[in-house]
């Protein structure tokens, strides 16, 4: 006798003949029943089932649908990787469209062909068990500390690793990349990952505050030091005490600023505005900028010493255009989420928004890709959002080619790989299937390109 336990599939329908013959039809399961909605969520919440079939019509009102798009509101809401089939009277397509666009995997009018329902059932159980491998593969790629950072790029990768080993230290880190690559983000991951993770991040953009108001912000001032000063207010470098302070644009620091900020990091001690008390203060630095400070220091408008001074740990972010399959990967990662936060149920991207997302350049990287899809998600007609809801063209992008033909071979092999597992999300089932080859050899060949 096989001691194998029987997965639960839930049937919520509240005619009884028809509740026993689908029991009975699908045997191979562990059939849970109900006939109304708070029985339907009392079996949900307690089994959670990968699949639920489910009637629309259900007491008190069985000739109304209301009942029943309330549950699988419900449903989804509880558990939103639920696959919910929808089985729906005849001639009722509007009801049935409508619970597609809720996020239901399927409909099946009345009356319906069992062995059809019972394909369907193992085709939602299927897709359920690789979505939830996704789901374990994403986790698996970083760090606690780098949840937030989606990517398969192996230059990225390359950074997370220097994250990772730095944070540890207390050396001085200078993130350079372009605005919206997530500097701030790895910025916290350095704080997070290190012995200062207790402690606060304070963080403080040098160019979104005014030249004659920054020293105090960065210093703070005492008592009477100016008109205004009514009292003693530290400033963002004391504020990061034994924390950890981060220097956003460092670029934009103006010139006599960045005299007092050496002296700071040579000596560990302020003084604020109108103070004469040395304060010691025991902070990490991590700075970040867009700009070229080489290219500044060559202008005279960043002294060299001070950037020898930030520059004990230069980490270059690649920009979204340069993370081969990202694009992809990020998109469909920012479409659960702000389909969830939307409550627009369950949507997915279609094969041309895929393909104009992996064209587009996306100078404005990841924050532009993040409010390009929210704004598809918002303003999507269903639940398949398509190129036009994202407002991109497709437009072909220049290959750089190289002379070595097993090295451009390798690099294009591992290009592909990395461009199908974004295009399907890190299903490695689906990439295999789209770069025509069998499972073991996308997993030889992930392994081979160092790809999780």
């Amino acid at each position: 006798m096989s001691t194998e336990k029987l997965r639960p599939l839930l049937i919520v329908e509240d005619d009884p003949a028809l509740q026993k013959q689908l029991r009975w039809a699908f045997d191979g399961y562990e059939t849970l029943t109900a006939g109304d909605r708070e029985s339907a969520l009392v079996q949900i919440r307690r089994h959670m089932p990968a699949v639920v079939t489910m009637d629309l019509g259900l007491p008190p009102d069985a000739d109304s649908v209301s009942e029943g798009f309330l549950l699988l509101e419900q449903i989804l809401a509880h558990a939103p990787d639920t696959k919910v089939i929808v089985l729906t009277g005849q001639n009722d397509r509007a009801n049935a469209l409508r619970a597609i666009g809720l996020g239901a995997y399927d409909f099946f009018s009345k009356p319906f062909e069992v062995e059809m329902l019972g394909l369907t059932i193992d085709r939602a159980y299927h897709l359920y068990d690789l979505q939830q491998e996704n789901m374990r593969l994403q986790q698996m790629q970083h760090p606690d500390v780098l949840s937030g950072l989606v990517t398969r790029d192996p230059e990225l990768l390359r950074v997370c690793r220097t994250i990772e080993k730095v944070a540890v230290t207390d050396a001085t880190v200078l993130l350079l990349g372009e605005s919206g690559t997530g500097k701030e983000l790895l910025a916290r991951a350095v704080h997070e990952s290190s012995s200062r993770r207790r402690e606060r991040f304070v963080a403080i953009n040098c160019a979104a505050i005014p030249d004659n108001l920054l020293e105090s912000e960065l210093f703070g001032y005492e008592k009477g030091a100016f008109t205004g000063a009514a009292k003693t207010t530290p400033g963002k470098i004391e504020t990061a005490n034994h924390g950890t302070l981060m220097l956003d644009e460092i670029g934009d620091l103006p010139h006599n600023l960045q005299a007092k900020l050496l002296r700071f990091l040579q000596e560990r001690v302020i003084e604020r505005i109108g103070g004469r008390q040395e304060i010691p203060i025991d902070v990490r630095i991590v700075c970040a900028t867009h700009q070229d400070l080489r290219a500044l220091i060559k202008e005279g408008r960043f002294r060299e010493d001070l950037y020898y001074r930030l520059a004990e740990i230069v980490v270059n972010i690649p920009p979204l255009r340069a993370r081969q399959g990202d694009a992809a990967l990020l998109a469909h990662a920012f479409v659960r989420r702000f389909a969830a936060e939307q409550k627009r149920g369950s949507m997915v991207l279609r094969e041309d928004a895929i393909r104009a997302v992996e064209a587009y350049a996306w100078p404005g990287n990841v924050r532009e890709l993040e409010n390009c899809i929210k704004r598809a998600v918002i303003m999507a007609d269903c639940n398949q959002i398509t190129r036009e809801d994202i407002g991109l063209d497709e437009a072909p992008s220049d290959d750089v080619v190289a002379l070595d033909l097993r090295q451009t071979r390798d690099e294009a092999e591992k290009r592909v790989v990395i461009t199908a597992l974004g295009r399907v999300d890190g299903n490695v089932v689906k990439a295999a299937e789209l770069l025509g080859v069998s499972r073991p050899t996308l997993y030889d060949l992930m392994h081979r390109f160092g790809l999780k």
